[in-house]
């Protein structure tokens, strides 16, 4: 099934990109094509110079029927679904190939096979059409979207995601890493307990995750370890010890454990992004990723950015999550600053990591 979002549903940005990305020449007409492959969603986005600057998204979701992402199925769903989103996503932008000045796609990090998938079609479709091949990294995609639907010029960031939880900012040239999970993200950590404890799939039920919907029912949270190191937390030991109790209480308490696992994993979460803001001193907080979508995350940042007295933002619900459109987003600012790839040359990074990656538009 593919999903198609356009500017009537995530609305404009708040403020004119010149204002974000001053560096930058914003004066030709241009249009950039974005495939996003690298967990479980194919996404097709394009974004222009133009307002609304996001013309539309488009995506499929690879949903196994048990267990988590087995990477070859997943590449497999993308490599079905491939045509039809790219379809879908030129449609709703009222384009052709033809109109498109560069394809950008996202090359890491992420699962080997499923990030094979988007490279192949991107390279296919650069070196046919002859297009500029751009490449983009997936971590720096979410929180460019996210600079861009909130107006924050120079956040602190806390990204949250089934494979990625880090706070990061803007410093000399890069975003710099100051804290990060040791183990496991905190989007892989409340997909794996909710299997395991038999609460999914689907993890998400009328826009709250399962184990947040569980926790409702609680009506005191159970002691499980809280582990920050520093800048950095730990969530493997606070897994395991909740997966341990969950199987030794009854159906009555153990949403204890849904509450105190969350209460626990978003704590962790949102008290490194404080001592980060802290730290860098930024002016505002951005909170970006799959995880984002949480309303629970969301008050809980809110709660500590306004305690510091400092703005906060989060992008619209479809752009949190992996998507198309962010891909071309930072593709267009790669293509626009001269960042392009020969096709034989565009090579997936499992492991690219964000304070790896050069930023010349900022």
């Amino acid at each position: 099934m593919v999903s198609v979002a356009t500017p009537s549903s995530y609305g404009s940005p708040p403020v004119d990109p010149r204002v974000l990305y001053p560096r930058l020449d914003w004066s030709r007409e241009l249009y950039v094509l974005g495939i996003e492959s690298t967990a479980h969603t194919f996404g097709v986005g394009v974004a222009s110079t133009r307002p609304p600057y996001i013309l539309s998204s488009a995506r499929s979701v690879y949903r196994p029927e048990k267990g988590g992402i087995h990477p070859r199925e997943a590449a497999a769903h993308h490599a079905r679904v491939a045509p039809e989103v790219l379809r879908a996503a030129l449609d709703a932008a009222g384009l052709r190939i033809g109109d498109i000045d560069a394809v950008a796609v996202a090359l890491g990090p992420g699962l080997g096979p499923a990030l094979r998938v988007g490279a192949t079609v991107a390279r296919g479709l650069a070196a046919y059409f002859r297009k500029p091949l751009v490449p983009v990294n997936h971590a720096l995609a979410h929180v460019e979207i996210g600079r861009l639907y909130t107006g924050l010029v120079d956040p602190l960031v806390l990204y949250v995601s089934g494979g990625n939880t880090m706070v990061t900012a803007f410093a000399k040239g890069r975003y710099r890493v100051f804290g990060e999970t040791l183990d496991v993200a905190l989007g892989n950590l409340l997909d794996t307990f909710a299997r395991e404890a038999g609460l999914a799939p689907p993890y998400v039920v009328e826009g709250l995750h399962v184990v947040d919907r569980c926790a409702l029912e609680a009506d005191e949270p159970a002691d499980l370890p809280y582990t920050v190191k520093g800048m950095d937390v730990s969530y493997s030991g606070l897994l395991t010890a909740a997966l341990r109790l969950w199987r030794r209480l009854g159906p009555r308490e153990r949403p204890r454990v849904c509450l105190g696992l969350r209460e626990v994993a978003y704590s962790e979460a949102v008290e490194v992004a404080e001592r980060g803001a802290a730290h860098t001193g930024k002016p505002g907080v951005l909170l970006t990723g799959g995880v984002a979508a949480s309303p629970v995350l969301r008050e809980r940042v809110a709660a500590m950015a306004e305690a510091r007295g400092l703005p906060w933002g989060v992008p619209p619900l479809h752009l949190c999550g992996d998507n198309g459109a962010m891909i071309a987003w930072v593709g267009l600012l790669n293509y626009m600053a001269g960042i392009t790839v020969e096709p034989g040359e565009a090579v997936v990074k499992q492991r690219w990591r964000l304070d790896s990656v050069d930023v010349p538009w900022r």
